[in-house]
């Protein structure tokens, strides 16, 4: 298991997040603003998704 930081707009939040979950077994994003307030930081929990029998 690890953590993902991404700082990016705040319009695209949800589809970073998306996105990280297609690929990822991920947890609830955890969103908090930058310094600046131009920004947002998200935190996601993640981890490796199992082989399935299909890819292998």
């Amino acid at each position: 298991m690890f953590e993902i930081r991404v700082i990016c707009a705040p319009d695209d939040a949800d589809r970073i997040s998306q996105t990280l979950a297609i690929a990822f077994d991920t947890g609830p994003a955890r969103q908090y603003p930058t310094r600046d307030g131009e920004r947002t930081r998200l935190y996601i929990t993640a981890d490796h998704r199992p082989p399935t029998p299909e890819s292998e």
